[in-house]
């Protein structure tokens, strides 16, 4: 048995773990990081990167054919094989050699295997061959494991083999038939993407689709999805699934009514992967998501401190933000604070400072890649409302913009801004329409930055582009 010490311990080397761990060797200390699977985690393999490369075909051709010009020069459908190529490609083949090279690179020894906390500062990782090597840390452990795909207490779910994400981003073919149980991102993302490669689609979207979001986005991507014959049903509940003799699938609604299908999809949310790395060993319940500060420290239901507060939880884990890019930014705060602490330096763990994830409640940005394209920060209407802030609701039609007309023929789209009236800066922002992506950030950093709206008077879009969306916003605001 080999006992080894480290200022710091990762378990999980995702984008969280990775960058945690990078952000504490760039401090001056040492870190180990533990991974059982491909190094890189879920967003490398099975999710952020795959995902968008299996759409990126569908939208380029959409956008083509909405160009007179370029319309006349696309003469066939989708290769799928190569939509399939490009995607495995993304995925790395499904190989982390090069994210094994870069902890390499950065410093950070990679212990491979199962880590379980065994005592306050000591995880015990299990090889694949069985062997056991413990290693100690002086400072934190960093529980970075993600989440995994929730299938519910369904009849016959399980024993169906029902695709999660998972098998979903990485088939080796397209299904003539795909049911999906859920109507959220991956469901959305997924009907679209396999709408497009071929696949007879249907949603059984008990609470609707995208229901978190403004109104109109649901509305505008079912509307949407429709268009594209997928079958979207609102408030269809599967009441029992099963794996028939021929492989394919039936699932039977509460209703009585029965769907056939060849794969069956559930994405329904996450759950936390705690379940076997040792927190029984701890008094923490195995299985439950790891409730953090600011800084990331555990902490109890009261609050209060978890121990001395050796032990941090960042990313999917903590249920703060269950997106990769919010994963990140807890892991710099995170490790910078970890840093801080060892050292006896000064902790900022006010609002906005530097060891403070207060992104997490004020100014998360997520983009949907549907069609139409989803983009949005901070808090829609309803939130802002539930919250208590006095609010002014600006809607604008993203078609009306000069840009818009110029990007494509029949240019659709939506924006909304919501306005904090006490402080007069914007809370909240939901662009919906073609490649409203890239617009998203102009409005976190005015969130973040909590611009007055009277400066924002001088950030001049330029012309003609669809950013001109903000001027008009300002002017139908008024001043």
């Amino acid at each position: 048995m080999d006992t080894t010490t480290y200022d710091v311990i990762v378990i999980g080397a995702g984008p969280v773990g990775e960058n945690l761990a990078d952000r504490v060797i760039q401090g001056g200390l040492t870190a180990a990081i533990v991974e059982r699977e491909l190094v890189g985690g879920e967003c490398s393999y099975w999710a952020c990167m795959p995902t968008k490369a299996l759409l990126r075909s569908g939208a380029a051709l959409r956008a083509a054919r909405q160009v007179p010009g370029a319309r006349e020069a696309v003469t066939g459908e989708l290769d799928v094989a190569a939509v399939l190529r490009r995607r495995d490609s993304f995925a790395s083949n499904w190989q982390d050699d090069g994210q094994v090279s870069w902890l390499e690179s950065v410093g950070i020894p990679l212990y491979r295997g199962q880590g379980r906390i065994s005592s306050a500062r000591v995880v015990e990782v299990t090889g694949t061959d069985g062997t056991t090597t413990t290693l100690t840390a002086r400072h934190a452990v960093v529980v970075a494991t993600g989440s995994g795909a929730l299938v519910p207490d369904i009849e016959g779910l399980r024993a169906a083999a029902p695709w999660t994400s998972r098998e979903t981003v990485s088939a080796k073919e397209i299904p003539g038939r795909l049911a999906i149980i859920g109507g959220g991102v991956v469901a959305s993302e997924m009907a679209t993407a396999f709408s497009e490669l071929g696949s007879s689609v249907t949603m059984l979207a008990r609470d609707g689709v995208l229901h978190l979001a403004e109104p109109f986005v649901g509305e505008r991507v079912t509307e949407s999805l429709q268009d594209k014959g997928v079958s979207v049903r609102i408030g269809a509940e599967a009441g029992s699934v099963k794996r028939n003799d021929d492989g394919t699938v039936s699932i039977t609604l509460t209703t009585g009514e029965q769907i056939e299908a060849d794969e069956l999809l559930v994405a329904i949310g996450r759950t936390p992967n705690t379940q076997d790395i040792g927190l029984d060993n701890i008094g923490l319940k195995p299985g439950a998501w790891l409730k953090v500060d600011d800084t990331m420290r555990i902490v109890g239901e009261d609050g209060a401190l978890f121990d001395d507060g050796w032990l941090y939880a960042a990313g999917d884990v903590n249920r703060r933000v269950l997106l990769t890019h919010q994963g990140k930014y807890q892991a710099r705060a995170a490790g910078d604070v970890i840093v801080a602490r060892a050292k006896g330096e000064t902790v900022e763990d006010g609002p906005w400072g530097r060891h403070a994830a207060t992104a997490d409640e004020r100014a998360v940005p997520q983009v949907i890649f549907t069609e139409p394209e989803v983009s949005s920060v901070g808090l829609t209407a309803a939130n802002a409302e539930a919250a208590g802030l006095r609010i002014r609701v600006i809607d604008y039609d993203l078609a009306a913009t000069a840009g818009s007309s110029l990007q494509a023929e029949g240019y659709q789209g939506h924006a909304r801004m919501i306005v904090d009236e006490d402080r007069k800066v914007i809370v909240g922002f939901t662009l919906v329409g073609p490649d409203v992506a890239e617009l998203v950030h102009a409005a976190t950093i005015a969130i973040v930055g909590e611009v007055p709206l009277d400066r924002l008077w001088h950030a001049v879009p330029a012309f003609p582009t669809v950013s001109e969306v903000w001027l008009r916003l300002l002017e139908a605001y008024g001043r």
